[in-house]
Order: structure tokens, then C-alpha cells, then sequence
């Protein structure tokens, strides 16, 4: 959004709604000094307050996804009149408060499902896993990379596909070995899991699991990581190569002041689902905010080149760089999951020519050529 249009949303809200402030608060799966996803949104939310005079807001950590109902409550009773909720899991017990509280405004993470007064939100990483999969394809050595997974829902498998769809782009014969640890936070669980990848043969790691636990077990071992949500450069500085980053307030700002300004109700939401990428500027690729890719990395990656379909003979530092490119202009000339693509059983789920949709990309449940290990409720 223009910064002027969102100037004019501000003096209108101020128009309509006086000098009261608005209350928004802030649901929790983790602590917010995990280093990953729960810390990146308490970051969008400090971000947001900061912007805002007219705003006030509350949080609560580490909330239960079964339990979302009776903090969502607690929010209500102290006069929230907007609720983000930030976790897959919360995404039916968020429909039920909505139904209580018909005049709150609701913003769910990551889900699918809306409501009069429920929007969904999510700032999406697929563009970058694919990225850092192509470098971690022109890095590994033993041709098989690791992945901590946290739970396999679509988020996450869409990830991981990106992710090896990348990988293989480079390094056509390697494998993603896939563990799963059924925690959002747990370095033990992290610790293990590494250890174990490792001692399958893995070199390179990736992960989704709030703490940086896998990029410093990696690094003891000498082996190079990507960080996840947040910036993880300082836990292993030889040894992260990049990363996903994310800016959450860049979407808490814009839906607050729509808010503000009487654009979104508790009564117009049902349609309202941001689905923010590279172009928006919600999301980042680095191993740090200013560091794309770690300097101490750049050598190797120019060393490794590939014959590329359209650009030809390319280092894949260049290729890194180009598509980043692409991914982040608004016309998106590149997709990771434009077709021909056949999963791991042979079925073709991308046809020639064809791109998978939003809502495909939001619900897959499939594993790309090259995935390793269990995939619940994969398709035959």
C-alpha cells in the first residue's frame, strides 16, 4: 500500500473514531523469547505500536491450541476489540469465540477459514525455501540434507517441497530427509532430531522449530544451516548460509488501519485473506536483516555452477540472486511450483505450463520427488 493512502486510512480513523485508543491483542503458541515464530510476531506487534499512536496492545504466550477460547475470553472482558490469533491449531476455536462475539474482530495466521468477522493472514515463506534449497542443493557433499520439522500440516509441507523442489534443481540426485518432532518449541526434541539426521548421512540442515537449536547443533558438527523466522547469524556465524526472515508488522500495520478507519468490520471480513510474499515486503531472505546470504558463503555458491534452462550456464549465487528477483516483482514471472511436477509416488500434480493455485498451495498434503521419510495423510 502507498504510504499516502495509508496516511488518508489514519486521518480518517482519527475522524471516526476521536481520540480512543484501540485495543488489539495478540495470541501466543511460544514464548516470545523463542527465536523464531512467536518472537518474529511479538516483533511485528512492538512494530506496530510503535507506529500508532491511537493503538494499544496485550499479548499472551505460549497458549495452547486447545485452549485458545477461554484467553480469547480473557482478551474480550479486558476490552480487545481486535484478536490475532497465531497459530494453525487456534483456527476452530477462533471460529467458536467469533460466534460469542460478533462484534470483535478476529485475524487468524496460517488458516483457511473465515467468517463475517475472521480474517486470515499469512506472510509466506515458500518463495524463500526454494531459495535456500538451491543453495543448500550446491553445498551438500553427501547428497542428502536435513529437515526438523515441527508438524506436518500443509504450512509446513508446502515448505519442505519448496524446499526440495530447490534442492534437486541443483543437485538432481539429492535427498531431504525429513524428521518430525510434533513441537512448535522444544530444543530437545530439535537436538535429537539433528543428531539423529546426522547420523543419517545429512550435511546441510534446514527447520521448522522456534529456537536456533538446529543451526548450533549443525555447526558443532561443521555443517552449514539456514535459519528459520528470525535472525540466527549470531548463534552460528561460519555456518548459517541464509534464511527466512519475516516483517509481521508490515501486515499489522495495513490491517489496523483499515481497522482504524472503518474499512474492515466485524461485519465485511469473510473475503479478507492476506497471502503476503517477497512482492509486499513481508518476507525476507537472510541469514540476518541487511544479509542475504552470508559473505563467508558467496565463494562457494559462484563456484557452483549449472546449466539452467533459461539463463544458461549459471553460478548458483547468480541463479539465487536472479529468481529473487523474479519472486519479488508483482507480475511473480517465477514460481517454485510451476509444472511439470510428479510426486514422490510418480503422480503429476503439476501439469506442463500450470502453476499450483493459493488454495492448493494452502492445503497440500503431498511429497515432492526427492522428499525422504513420513509424510502423514499423503495422497496415493
Amino acid at each position: 500500500m502507498k504510504k499516502w493512502f495509508v496516511a488518508v486510512l489514519l486521518v480518517l480513523g482519527a475522524l471516526a473514531f476521536g481520540q480512543e485508543k484501540l485495543k488489539a491483542g495478540f495470541i501466543y503458541i511460544g514464548p516470545v523469547g523463542d527465536y523464531g515464530w512467536t518472537r518474529a510476531h511479538d516483533e511485528g506487534r512492538k512494530a506496530v505500536e510503535k507506529a500508532f499512536p491511537w493503538l494499544e496492545t496485550t499479548y499472551v504466550e505460549s497458549v495452547p491450541e486447545g485452549q485458545v477460547g477461554s484467553y480469547i475470553d480473557q482478551m474480550v472482558r479486558q476490552g480487545a476489540k481486535v484478536i490475532f490469533a497465531t497459530s494453525f491449531g487456534y483456527m476452530d476455536g477462533v471460529l467458536e469465540a467469533a460466534r460469542r462475539y460478533p462484534d470483535v474482530i478476529f485475524a487468524h495466521a496460517t488458516g483457511f477459514k473465515r467468517a463475517p468477522n475472521v480474517a486470515t493472514y499469512m506472510a509466506d515463506f515458500y518463495q524463500i525455501y526454494y531459495l535456500n534449497g538451491l543453495m543448500a542443493g550446491a553445498l551438500t557433499k553427501s547428497g542428502k540434507v536435513g529437515y526438523v520439522g515441527a508438524f506436518p500440516i500443509p504450512e509446513l509441507k508446502r515448505h519442505i517441497n519448496a524446499f526440495t523442489l530447490g534442492v534437486r534443481a541443483v543437485n538432481p540426485k539429492a535427498k531431504v530427509l525429513v524428521r518430525w518432532i510434533y513441537e512448535w518449541y522444544s530444543p530437545a526434541a530439535a537436538k535429537e532430531a539433528t543428531e539423529a539426521l546426522i547420523a543419517d548421512g545429512a550435511d546441510v540442515f534446514a527447520f521448522t522449530e522456534d529456537s536456533p537449536t538446529v543451526v548450533q547443533v549443525a555447526a558443532e558438527k561443521g555443517f552449514p544451516s539456514f535459519a528459520h523466522y528470525s535472525p540466527m547469524l549470531k548463534f552460528a556465524p561460519d555456518y548459517v548460509v541464509s534464511g527466512q526472515l519475516v516483517r509481521w508488522g508490515e501486515i499489522y500495520k495495513d490491517f489496523l488501519a483499515k481497522v482504524r478507519a472503518g474499512l474492515y468490520t466485524a461485519k465485511n471480513l469473510e473475503d479478507v485473506d492476506y497471502w503476503w510474499l517477497l512482492p509486499q515486503k513481508a518476507v525476507v531472505l537472510g541469514a540476518d536483516f541487511g544479509v542475504p546470504v552470508n559473505p563467508k558463503f558467496i565463494p562457494a555458491l559462484k563456484a557452483k555452477k549449472i546449466k539452467h534452462p533459461v539463463f544458461g550456464e549459471i553460478s548458483v549465487y547468480d541463479l539465487v540472486m536472479k529468481l529473487h528477483a523474479l519472486m519479488s516483482d508483482v507480475e511473480l514471472a517465477f514460481d517454485p511450483f510451476q509444472g511439470p511436477i510428479y510426486d514422490r509416488n510418480g503422480v503429476l500434480r503439476v501439469p506442463e505450463g500450470l502453476r499450483l493455485s493459493k488454495q492448493e498451495l494452502q492445503t497440500i498434503e503431498w511429497a515432492v520427488k526427492g522428499v525422504v521419510g513420513p509424510w502423514p495423510n499423503e495422497p496415493k
